[in-house]
């Protein structure tokens, strides 16, 4: 392989700005209030939106 110049690995970083890396899986615990059981619920959201998902109930 050749050397690749720092500009072409940060152009590439660009253009691969809004990949799969942009997000996060989250688990929320919910506890039944019938049985007093945990229950659990796992998205993959978008990073940005991690305070709101665990803000609302």
């Amino acid at each position: 392989m050749g050397k690749v110049s720092k500009n072409a690995r940060v152009a590439q970083r660009a253009a691969n700005a809004n990949t799969g890396r942009d997000y996060v899986k989250v688990v929320k615990s919910i506890k039944d209030p019938k049985t007093g059981k945990y229950t659990y619920k796992e998205l993959m959201i978008h990073k940005d939106e991690v305070k709101e998902f665990f803000a609302k109930k």
